[in-house]
């Protein structure tokens, strides 16, 4: 059958079944399941005259399959990483997120035609939203500091600019010999570097591989001089091509990327990118004599030449999900890779806790705070503590407050229901108003290219899907007729009231603003769910409702979602439920200080920070979109795992969960813990008699 891309159809049909004779195939189940989705059947003995046979790239190992498919006359397929692969390089034993698939060649042997080089030299290239997605594309990568292999770290400082940046590559890499060079090539270009850049320093990038100690370069320190310098820090590197003032290259991928980054590279060997106008090429390659933009470029190398995968959803994907993927698990290794001291925490919690941030470093638990953040310094490790715990005064070199994220479970967390977010704050802590949060940062700072359309498509999938933070479902109660106001009570003794609610704090008190304001509409007051459960204090006796005329209707376990639809609009103290609404663009006043409250969407009723308004030196903020409050709250402030799949996520795998209920649900004994440790918390005050 064809090969169907996520994208395009491939040039040419290529056969069903795939014969193989390298046990790495039996040892890389991903690389397996991505063929599979692809139609493809890996099989093993001779080839029939409809299969053919699949070898990866030019390997050592291919000339077993080459012989093969030369003798019995079929179809002969390679296999290649695609350019933006994984964490570690494959060596470390990181699966591919996708797969270069050719039956003409492969795209780093310039001697013969492949599928990519076909793509750049005869498709149109021309489509305005292919361009715009190759454009966003290139600046995503670039913001997010993602690159094939991703073990460096933008925390890292780069060099001081105004170097020449010099790109080494592993002995023996088959891009090396099939690209027309030779170890005495690094060599000359090294030599030509020195010659053309009189003065200059030269900056030599070692390749990740040989950083992680898998394969040696072509430099070595026979190559340092007092012009010449080896980075062998695991400098991000997009920092390092925007700190060079030219770029050299044999065949590296960097020097694609120094493209993307406005270079136009100086090239020794015959890489792909290559031919196209885009390179100063010390070997020209016979054919290619059209004239690319950056963007063309991107589109036919990661958008249309690679097959994406999504391991979560086990499906095939386009690139963009592909980086949501990648994104989600760089994050978690730029901040476990040193591990982390957690305090503050229940015990229930620690299961979760160790899925979220253990998954690169080690993860202790040790309390008292103060103990905590001495091993902390101690190991050179980051503290984390659960927002609400941290003592006055507390201290660690990096410390990480942890809160439940807003895409949060099926039940509630008083339940002991694990989380699927939780989201980490280095300056605060969302629900604060009183001091900076991480989350104020970025809702002011404008998100990577392409990130408001993700936002939007994301918003609008929540709607679709009805998806809130606890999803606890409900039924909708008759409303009466008439302009109906929809207020969330919440827990009176929850951090968010008691830190940002200012004058009205109670459940009660909200219920007699809105009456006072709005005498004759209809008021319908939704209790919150961890005081339906019993679990938390909050309950306002509904006689007095009633009695002072207070709430038309009172909607135990209604369905949110529902009732935000069919009411006009939202008051509320600083619920979570508001922000649910603004994301389904229903008016929202508040009457305390959320996290969504001061920025030009709500109608501000309290205590807002003049921050959130004003510069320091008191010029206006620009007022954020909707879209984009909703990147920074949704998409940049949390992380997510998935239950499933047991690995970093980005949320749309999240909102797919919670849709969809394929989530691992605890026993009832967690029922009967909660219970038991939401009375003695309402009753705490006898202990302290």
């Amino acid at each position: 059958m064809p090969l169907q891309t996520a994208e395009t159809p491939a040039a040419g049909g290529l056969p069903r079944r795939l014969f193989f004779y390298n046990a790495g195939f039996l040892r890389q189940p991903q690389l397996r399941r991505i063929l599979a989705l692809a139609g493809h059947e890996l099989r093993l003995g001779l080839p029939g005259p409809a299969d053919g046979v699949v070898v990866w790239g030019r390997s050592p190992y291919a000339a077993r399959g080459e012989a093969v498919a030369a003798r019995r006359g079929v179809p002969l397929v390679r296999l290649e990483d695609p350019f933006l692969r994984s964490l570690r390089p494959g060596r470390a034993g990181d699966p591919p997120l996708g797969l270069m698939i050719d039956g003409m060649g492969v795209h780093f042997d310039a001697s013969a035609p492949s599928r990519l080089e076909t793509i750049l030299a005869r498709n149109p290239l021309d489509d305005a939203a292919l361009l715009q997605r190759a454009r966003d594309g290139i600046g995503r990568l670039r913001a997010l500091h993602l690159s094939k292999y991703n073990l460096h770290d933008p925390a890292v400082p780069p060099p001081a600019p105004g170097y020449v940046l010099v790109v080494d590559q592993t002995l023996g890499d088959a891009s090396v010999r099939w690209g027309g060079a030779t170890a005495q090539t690094f060599q000359d270009m090294l030599a030509a570097a020195l010659d053309e850049n009189p003065g200059a320093r030269i900056l030599i990038k070692t390749h990740p591989e040989t950083l992680a100690g898998l394969r040696p370069g072509h430099y070595g320190p026979e190559a340092l001089s007092d012009r010449v310098q080896i980075c062998a820090d695991p400098v991000s590197p997009h920092d390092l091509l925007d700190g060079a003032i030219a770029v050299y290259t044999v065949s590296s991928q960097l020097g694609m990327e120094a493209i993307w980054a406005g270079h136009r590279p100086r090239v020794f060997g015959q890489p792909f990118y290559a031919g196209w106008g885009l390179t100063r090429d010390e070997q020209p390659v016979p054919g290619r004599g059209r004239r690319l933009t950056p963007a063309q470029m991107f589109a036919g190398a990661m958008i249309l030449a690679p097959l994406w995968y999504d391991p979560c959803r086990d499906r095939l994907c386009r690139f963009e999900e592909a980086v949501d993927q990648l994104e989600a698990e760089v994050r978690a290794f730029r901040e476990d890779q040193a591990g982390h001291i957690a305090t503050g925490m229940r015990l229930w919690k620690r299961g979760p806790l160790r899925g979220f941030f253990g998954g690169h470093g080690r993860l202790s638990f040790r309390d008292p705070p103060a103990k905590a953040a001495d091993l902390a310094r101690r190991r050179g490790a980051g503290l984390l503590i659960w927002a609400g715990k941290e003592p006055e005064g507390l201290a660690a070199p990096v410390m990480r407050r942890v809160e439940d994220g807003f895409l949060r479970s099926r039940g509630l967390g008083a339940e002991l229901v694990p989380p699927l977010s939780l989201v980490t704050d280095d300056l605060g802590i969302y629900y604060d108003p009183t001091r900076p949060s991480r989350l104020e940062r970025l809702i002011a700072t404008t998100p990577p290219p392409g990130g408001l359309r993700r936002a939007e498509a994301l918003r609008t999938r929540l709607i679709g899907l009805r998806v809130t933070k606890y999803n606890l479902g409900g039924t909708l109660p008759d409303l009466p007729e008439g302009h109906c106001i929809l207020v969330p009570g919440q827990v009176e003794d929850d951090a968010s009231i008691r830190l940002g609610a200012g004058e009205v704090c109670t459940n009660l008190a909200l219920l007699r603003a809105v009456r006072a304001a709005h005498p004759g509409a209809v008021i319908v007051y939704k209790p919150h769910p961890d005081v339906e459960a019993g679990l938390r204090p909050g309950a306002v006796p509904p006689d007095l409702l009633h009695a002072e005329g207070l709430a038309d209707v009172i909607a135990d376990r209604a369905d949110p979602v529902a009732l935000i639809e069919a009411c006009a609009e939202v008051w509320t103290m600083t619920s979570l439920l508001g922000f649910e609404a603004l994301l389904r663009d229903k008016p929202v006043t508040c009457l305390g200080a959320p996290f969504y409250a001061g920025w030009g969407l709500t109608r501000d009723l309290g205590p807002v920070p003049e921050r959130r308004r004003r510069a320091p030196d008191g010029h206006p903020l620009p007022r954020p979109s909707l879209d984009q409050i909703t990147h920074a709250t949704l998409i940049a402030y949390p992380r997510y795992h998935d239950p499933l799949t047991r690995r970093p996520c980005p949320p749309e795998v999240a909102v797919d969960r919670l849709a969809q209920g394929t989530i691992p649900h605890p026993g009832p004994l967690n029922r009967l813990i909660a219970k038991a440790q939401g009375m003695l918390a309402s009753h705490a005050w006898i202990w302290r008699q």
